[in-house]
């Protein structure tokens, strides 16, 4: 289909001397962008690529980009970012052209353009990268700015464009695309598959697939609905897909009613992924997923069932916020991600009403904004951005856990109406285009006098939290005055961040509720009558609603330590829980007073949510804040109680909680002899159904710990999985479970080259276990190397890996060594060194620096 590239590339690399044009630089810089989103409208690709049956041999590809131009007065730029040789034949209205090639553009001179309709026709050679390219599947996954690496194109969120696309592909493989499959013809061992135009859609957007899929297919309110998948336990399958079906069609049908606009796309089609890089991407009418989050075990915890739940809800509310308007550029990508996620709150809490719903958004979202936003290396929500080249790295906790809170908080500013309202209006005003956070807080703005500009400076476009604090003045026994104070911990800023709270006093009998506005640095909570008994604690933000670095008063906080497992109401109990956590990491509690409260709260705790949030916070603390010789002489203690909590739960959710907990904390021999007698089913949990991912993760936890047969087990464990996908992702992470060093150094050797990072997930897997506790001493040679590799990572790989790559990496350190390690690093780092990088590296590092200074 394509010319000799060889023949070719001299001719189309030319260009006349009189074309006069700066060069735009590398990636996507923001004044390119701007200025072709000015001057191109009507904007189409068509696009043909011929998928090979092996990954060895290239994808190649023929575009056809027809576009109107408002002005043809100088040249224009398209992004290619491939090699040189990939580039095969280009047009301009069936006319050959000549265009230069630079800094990932290739320059369409003045000469070859018209003011008006455009056509440019080019064949190309797409690069492996984007495509996610598999021995018997590839998807194409270009968000945020990666089109360009698979064919030339504008590659921005402001140039929407309709595709229409046919895929050449093995004839027994499976394809989908954003458009309708309109026609499959076949012919030998080759088909070729056509699929509808689409509506306007952004680069990052559009997609397609291919590949040896299974298919599901349901009808849901009329409307027909494709599962294509690669999992082979058929049991597991029928015994989700209802749910996924249902899940897909309730979230579609509270969206058309929230926002009283029809699904915006003709079909609904969804694959699942194994191994995805994310939890979900939200193409339209082609939604990828994480198959794991999706498919689940029969030992599914609540979290796991509400994480579906949720993931489900976020990728289709995506289809109207992000899908059918989308940001005008990536430094609003926050607002599709916090309109998604807290569409998704709103949508799942029907669908679970045994579930505490206020005490699911805290555990969902404060622990990991917490996380960053504490560190030297947090960023405000909405952040600057030159180049798309940099969007990846935009992406976080921040954006995730944190913006959904104070979506929340500007919700109840304006109530439930009139941001609902708002959003329709935001949504019909924009439909099929672009629009700004600017955009939208105008619109709201409208709707309340309370100052939304200046609320929006604090909470969206600067970084950080309060701290929060409370002041008791106490005569005898009797509470004199009680004040909240708010601090901005960055010196120098004085920042104020407007807030409700409910402030509870707890007394032995009955507690009271006090609500209080923060609109400045102290406010006095106002008491009727005063002269109060002194509470037994006070919980400044027991509603869960208030963010901030609450510092809890010496009363309240040793009472909460001794008392934690007596609070009655859930909410209130889990918010106490991540009060202390915080305490306990900013160093006013200690670790093992820490560890003390969650054992005696554990075996009574009676809420899912609350089990599995304290079953996480005791693995943490275990391994990285109890030193090696006190968690040694702990290990039968600790481990005593995750055998009971287990034989005690009694469903088979609470068992799965209680059983991976477990299985991730234990090494004491007795514990280690049984575990390996579930592995080898000659004992077995009661009550508990252990699927093949099971057993693979108990595998590998067996032979992280060095067991004496380790290598027997995983070469066992391999030979049983019968799903390829999982065995060949249990086959690439083996050489970093090993025993031997040696191996485990050509492990990490290998992940220098690009090419054998591309499957991420399994990668992290690996680092993980290369850098287990256990393991820790010997590992702590890869952190340099690592962080040498970081800048390459966020070059090549997808947008959260290299947060995730240096969070594999650190996460089992405690050694002063290598908190040296890193703090030299950081201070060694030249000028030019990417901002977003090194505050990725402080933010993984915060813990392992915490750990250090406390000297445990």
């Amino acid at each position: 289909m394509v010319r000799s590239f060889h023949v070719l590339i001299g001719a189309i690399l030319l260009m006349s001397v009189q074309e006069d044009s700066a060069d735009p630089q590398a990636g996507v810089p923001l004044r390119l962008a701007e200025d072709r989103s000015a001057r191109i409208s009507n904007l189409r690709y068509d696009l043909l690529f011929t998928v090979p049956a092996t990954p060895s041999e290239a994808v190649r590809g023929r575009a056809t980009i027809r576009f109107d131009l408002s002005s043809a007065a100088r040249p224009l730029a398209l992004d290619f970012a491939a090699p040189p040789d990939s580039l095969g034949a280009v047009s301009a209205g069936g006319r050959p052209l000549k265009v230069r090639w630079t800094n990932e553009h290739l320059v369409i001179p003045a000469a070859g353009l018209r003011k008006g309709p455009n056509e440019i026709s080019l064949e190309f050679r797409s690069s492996d990268a984007p495509l996610n390219r598999n021995p018997e599947f590839l998807y194409a996954l270009f968000v945020p700015a990666r089109a360009r690496q698979a064919f030339p194109v504008f590659d921005q969120p402001d140039l929407k464009g309709r595709y229409t696309v046919t895929l050449e592909i093995p004839a027994d493989w499976q394809a989908i695309s954003n458009g309708a499959a309109v026609s499959r013809d076949q012919a030998g061992e080759r088909a070729t598959v056509r699929f509808a135009e689409t509506k306007p859609v952004s680069t990052y957007l559009f997609t397609f697939a291919a590949g040896r899929f299974r298919v599901e297919t349901a009808e849901r309110q009329g409307r027909t609905f494709r599962m294509l998948h690669r999992e082979t336990d058929t049991a597991k399958v029928a015994r989700n897909r209802e749910a996924i079906f249902d899940l897909h069609a309730g979230a579609l049908e509270w969206l058309e009613r929230y926002t009283r606009i029809d699904y915006p796309f003709e079909k609904f089609d969804f694959l699942l992924v194994p191994s995805f890089q994310f939890g979900g991407m939200e193409h339209p009418g082609s939604v990828y997923y994480n198959a794991s989050a999706l498919l689940l075990d029969e030992s599914a915890t609540q979290n796991q069932k509400l994480g579906r739940a949720s993931l489900i809800a976020h990728e289709t509310a995506h289809m109207w916020f992000g899908d059918l308007v989308t940001m005008r550029w990536f430094n609003d990508v926050w607002m599709k991600e916090v309109l998604a996620n807290f569409m998704a709150a709103k949508i799942v809490n029907p669908a679970f009403p045994e579930i505490n719903h206020d005490l699911r958004f805290l555990y969902a979202h404060y622990p990991a904004a917490y996380d960053v936003d504490r560190t030297p290396g947090t960023n405000a929500i909405r952040q600057r951005l030159d180049n798309l080249n940099e969007a990846g790295s935009l992406y976080g906790a921040i954006i995730y856990q944190k913006a959904p809170i104070v979506m929340r908080q500007l919700e109840m500013l304006l109530g439930e109406d009139a941001f609902r309202d708002g959003l329709r209006e935001y949504l019909e005003a924009h439909a099929f285009g672009n629009a700004t956070w600017t955009d939208l807080i105008a619109l709201l703005d409208r709707r309340t006098p309370a100052d939304l500009a200046a609320w929006s400076r604090a909470w969206v476009e600067q970084a950080g939290r309060p701290t929060i604090t409370t002041e008791l003045k106490v005569k005898g026994r009797r509470l004199q005055s009680l004040t909240v104070t708010q601090k901005d911990p960055s010196e120098g800023r004085g920042l104020v961040w407007p807030q409700p709270l409910r402030v509870t006093m707890a007394y032995p009998r009955a507690s009271k509720d006090l609500p209080v506005q923060l609109k400045g640095a102290r406010t006095e909570v106002s008491m009727r009558p005063p002269g109060a008994d002194v509470p037994l604690y006070v919980l400044p933000h027991a509603d869960g609603v208030a963010y901030g670095n609450v510092v809890l008063d010496p009363a309240s906080r040793s009472y909460l330590l001794a008392n934690l497992h007596t609070i009655d109401d859930d909410l209130r109990r889990g918010v106490a829980s991540v009060t202390l956590w915080e305490e306990m990491l900013d160093g006013r509690v200690p670790p093992a007073a820490m560890l003390e409260a969650l054992m005696r709260s554990l075996p009574v705790e009676r809420n899912e949510l609350t089990v599995q949030r304290m079953l996480g916070y005791t693995q943490q603390v275990y391994w990285r804040w109890i030193p090696a010789q006190d968690r040694i002489e702990l290990a039968s203690t600790v481990e005593g109680l995750l055998q009971s909590g287990l034989g005690a739960a009694k469903t088979s959710s609470l068992k799965s909680a209680w059983f991976n907990a477990l299985r991730d904390i234990a090494t004491t021999s007795n514990t280690m002899a049984w575990l390996e007698r579930v592995w080898q089913k000659t004992d077995a949990v009661s009550g508990l159904v252990l699927a093949e991912p099971d057993y693979i993760t108990l595998a590998q936890e067996l032979a992280v710990r060095g067991v004496p047969n380790a290598e027997t087990i995983l070469e066992a464990q391999i030979g049983r999985t019968e799903n390829p996908d999982r065995k060949a992702r249990m086959v690439f992470v083996r050489p970093a479970l090993s025993a031997d060093q040696s191996t485990r150094n050509g492990f990490f050797a290998t992940l220098q080259d690009p090419v054998n990072r591309r499957r991420e997930a399994w990668v992290l897997e690996g680092i993980a276990y290369l850098h287990h506790p256990l393991r820790a001493a010997a590992s702590a040679r890869y952190v340099r190397p690592s962080l040498d590799l970081l800048r390459d990572i966020q070059r090549t790989g997808d947008i959260f890996f290299p947060k995730r790559w240096m969070d594999a990496t650190l996460g089992g350190h405690t050694a002063p060594a290598v908190a040296q390690t890193v703090d030299a690093f950081v201070k060694g780092l030249p000028v030019d060194y990417p901002d977003r990088l090194r505050r990725i590296i402080r933010s993984s590092a915060d813990d392992l620096f915490r750990v250090t200074r406390t000297g445990r």
